[in-house]
């Protein structure tokens, strides 16, 4: 296994609001353990919000005790989240604070994924990328009800409003995902500072070209998303198996 990780503020924003974490070592009863948290509030609140809401996850893990990976990811979510929610009563400046939050484990050949928001999992396998995950989205929503084109959406003007984070209910609902794995598969964890500013295709492209290297398909794909004009807060984690 190889991995690169990487988080950076992009050209516009005057905070990065972004989390990452990448181990590829065991992390309580999961073999390994791969996170990208995208945060939003106002002032530091973003920023605190997928940090905070990282390093519970990762505790709750730690100290686990359920008997399979999803169900220990499916605690620590939902006790990470009731967390959050009472650092933002507890603190007036942290109100309406949230976070976007995907993480993988890889357990032999089996990948297990936790999706709330819009950050995404994508897996590249031979001559093909598959987005694992399913934005929680306004304008997901809408190009499943049929009222945009997919392509349409990276443009829309409300690309940004998100339908599902943790810290903005009491009940957080997760998407789950078990994915089978194969030698020379990679796996792309990465906020929409990226997904934003680059095509599914040419994600793929990048990372394909680039052999086995996955530290320079990673930068590569940061220089470009930065080139294209960086609007946001740009997160990567990237698995070579």
């Amino acid at each position: 296994m190889k991995t690169y990780s990487v988080t950076d503020i992009g050209q516009k924003r005057k905070m990065n609001q972004d989390y990452v974490y990448c181990n590829e070592g065991a992390v309580g009863m999961l073999p390994n353990l791969f996170i990208v948290a995208d945060g939003m509030g106002g002032h530091n609140a973003g920023d605190f919000a997928s940090r905070f809401a990282v390093e519970e996850f990762v505790r709750q893990v730690s100290g686990g005790r359920e008997k399979t990976l999803i169900k220990t990811m499916e605690e620590a979510v939902h006790r990470a989240n009731q967390m959050l929610l009472e650092q933002a009563a507890a603190r007036p400046e942290l109100e309406g604070m949230g976070t976007t939050f995907v993480a993988a484990t890889i357990n032999g050949e089996d990948m297990y994924v936790a999706n709330i928001g819009d950050s995404r999992l994508y897996l590249i396998s031979g001559e093909e990328i598959t987005q694992v995950t399913q934005d929680h989205s306004l304008v997901e929503e809408m190009i499943r009800r049929g009222e945009i084109k997919r392509e349409e959406g990276r443009f829309h003007p409300n690309k940004n409003v998100i339908t599902r984070a943790m810290g903005a209910n009491v009940l957080v609902v997760p998407d789950f995902f078990e994915v089978r794995l194969m030698a020379g598969d990679f796996i792309l964890l990465c906020s929409d500072g990226l997904s934003n500013m680059m095509d599914d295709h040419e994600i793929f492209s990048v990372i394909k070209s680039h052999g086995e290297d996955v530290a320079a398909a990673g930068a590569r794909l940061l220089h470009l998303a930065n080139e294209y004009g960086g609007r946001d807060n740009i997160s990567i984690v990237l698995v070579g198996t």
